[in-house]
């Protein structure tokens, strides 16, 4: 039998607070959230791996391939270290999966629309949610990943939950002014973790934060151009 409890503290102490995690809201959230409730029960024993884990939407399942995935804990602590929610802040997470960290954020801002576009995904993500008490300020929508969810625009917060070759202007336009997003933008076999601030005018700048690939996400893949 697994001592989760026990698993959470070694993350955090043994991935996160040694990969500079350090901010005490973000750590404090990340024990509080039962990370073994948001993987596949065939792997909940790897919850707190450091590794990303395969948590298979109706797509992967049809064509038995793992498409979607949860973050490794590092990871997903340092963007969400990076993006400095506050408890007035409002959260948008791109590529929810099963809800881990719109729960995660959910701790540290006012509200989180947490966006999916895999049916069955979204409803583990509302499954899940309830089972971790983490409903209240939590909401799960369903609809295309690369158009964000501009109905409930601007956020302060925008995690895009996963690998991106590039960030669709159609989701820079629905941040706040100040508002922060964080993304690991990929590029082949490498990537790197960014954080995009609007300014008070609206313009969009970005810099890296560290050096890590991660799964892409439906739709945040090139087109390529076509060469005659």
């Amino acid at each position: 039998m697994v001592d989760f409890q026990a698993a959470r503290r070694a993350m955090v102490e043994g991935q996160l607070r040694t990969s500079d995690v350090t901010d005490p809201r973000v750590l404090a959230a990340l024990l509080e959230v039962r990370r073994e409730l948001f993987v596949p029960a065939g792997i909940v024993t790897l919850a707190y791996l450091d590794r990303s884990l395969p948590i298979d939407g109706e797509e992967a399942r049809a064509s038995a391939q793992p498409s979607r995935f949860l973050l490794k804990p590092m990871v997903q602590g340092r963007l969400i270290q990076a993006l400095a929610p506050s408890n007035g802040d409002k959260a948008l997470v791109v590529g929810c999966g099963t809800g881990y960290s719109a729960a995660v954020i959910g701790r540290l801002a006012a509200n989180v629309t947490a966006l999916e576009e895999d049916e069955g995904l979204s409803r583990r993500a509302k499954a899940t949610l309830a089972a971790a008490a983490a409903v209240e300020n939590v909401t799960v929508v369903t609809g295309e990943l690369a158009q964000g969810f501009a109905p409930a625009a601007p956020y302060q917060v925008i995690l895009i939950d996963g690998g991106a070759e590039f960030v669709p202007e159609l989701i820079f336009r629905q941040l706040a002014k100040g508002g922060r997003l964080a993304v690991v933008i990929c590029d082949g076999p490498s990537g790197k973790a960014m954080i995009y601030r609007s300014d008070e005018y609206g313009v969009v700048s970005g810099r890296g934060l560290f050096d890590t690939v991660a799964p892409l996400l439906p739709g945040f893949r090139r087109v390529p151009a076509f060469v005659f």
